[in-house]
């Protein structure tokens, strides 16, 4: 049989690798912004979410350029040592660029940039392994969308439709005539208890957020005098 036409052999290794692109993209625009900005900020996150990170660039778009990518690529841009540094101390501000972290541009000054995150924690659903706030418990009797949270005045009983979805995570429900049924209280976290991919799921069934999304600026580089603070306890 004939050897089709459109039959093609592609040889990964003559792939184009976007990876090294990104990093070499990443380098240059951080370099390039280095004598652009008067003050550059590394940043820690704590409860990381994507979208939460892109609402600070977009509120900071005005003035502010903001870089959340490999800490090592960003850390070389800034000079690993006095000899490769672009500006003086550039690489003692690199030092702080320890675990999730990035980097903030900006022609705000460090008063405005602390007030600023000081008030910016968005609240999250939680995700396996963190911490919970609070204790949660579904109360006995029937239940409703928001387990207990609300009123019930307020609130409208959770769908049948669920119940089968509750007992796969352990919560002994059934139903009567229609109505999802609870014959007791039931705790789906305590506080300060490391939460499960269970018990999360619960949580977010309910519509319990608990993850509260926060910025902590670790550290700034002042342009004019090329000198780097550091935010108490990130010494």
């Amino acid at each position: 049989m004939p050897r089709s036409k459109r039959a093609k052999v592609v040889h990964l290794t003559k792939t184009q690798k976007k990876g090294k692109e990104l990093t070499l993209r990443l380098y240059a625009n951080i370099r390039e912004c280095i004598p652009q900005f008067p003050y550059i900020y590394v940043f820690g996150v704590e409860n990381m979410r994507n979208n939460h990170l892109k609402d600070v660039r977009s509120q900071l778009a005005s003035d502010s350029r903001l870089f959340f990518g490999k800490t090592r690529v960003m850390a070389k841009a800034l000079g690993d040592s006095p000899s490769t540094e672009p500006y003086p101390s550039t690489s003692v501000l690199a030092a702080h660029l320890t675990g999730p972290c990035g980097l903030i541009f900006s022609h705000r000054d460090p008063q405005s940039m602390l007030e600023y995150f000081s008030t910016f924690h968005p609240i999250s659903y939680s995700r396996a392994g963190t911490v919970a706030t609070y204790s949660f418990t579904l109360p006995a009797g029937m239940l409703y969308t928001r387990g207990g949270e609300i009123p019930t005045t307020e609130d409208v009983p959770l769908a049948h439709s669920l119940e089968p979805s509750l007992r796969k995570l352990g919560v002994p429900t059934r139903l009567e005539k229609g109505r999802v049924m609870l014959d007791e209280d039931f705790q789906v976290c305590k506080e300060n208890e490391v939460l499960g991919s269970g018990q999360t799921t619960l949580l977010k069934m309910f519509g319990v957020a608990m993850a509260e999304f926060g910025v902590e600026v670790k550290a700034w580089w002042i342009k004019e005098t090329g000198l780097v603070e550091a935010v108490k306890g990130n010494e």
